[in-house]
């Protein structure tokens, strides 16, 4: 059972994961005149890095209302795990 548990939040983490993933590619593709790697570079260079992790943590949000509605909560546990690692990362960027 316990294995299950722990199967369930993996999968809702890895699901919040590749959301932002998606999210802050759209972000840096399709809204910069940039190229993606020219775009990545200069969000590290003005330090606007944390910022746009920030922004692609927020679907993250929808996601974890759908798994509490249908009811998936060790899903949606997943999903907070993930959004205190982007807390954690942003936090850490923001002091460097």
């Amino acid at each position: 059972m316990e294995n299950v548990i722990k199967k369930e939040v993996f999968k809702g983490f890895v699901v919040a994961i590749i959301a932002a993933a998606f999210t802050f590619y759209i972000f840096l593709e399709h809204f910069s005149i940039y190229s993606f790697e020219e775009s990545l570079k200069m969000a590290f260079r003005g330090q606007l890095f944390g910022k746009l992790l920030a922004l692609s943590a927020l679907p993250n949000v929808i996601v974890f209302f759908i798994f509490i509605k249908k009811n998936q909560e060790y899903r949606a546990r997943g999903v907070l795990l993930a959004l205190f690692l982007f807390a954690l990362t942003i936090a850490f960027l923001q002091f460097i």
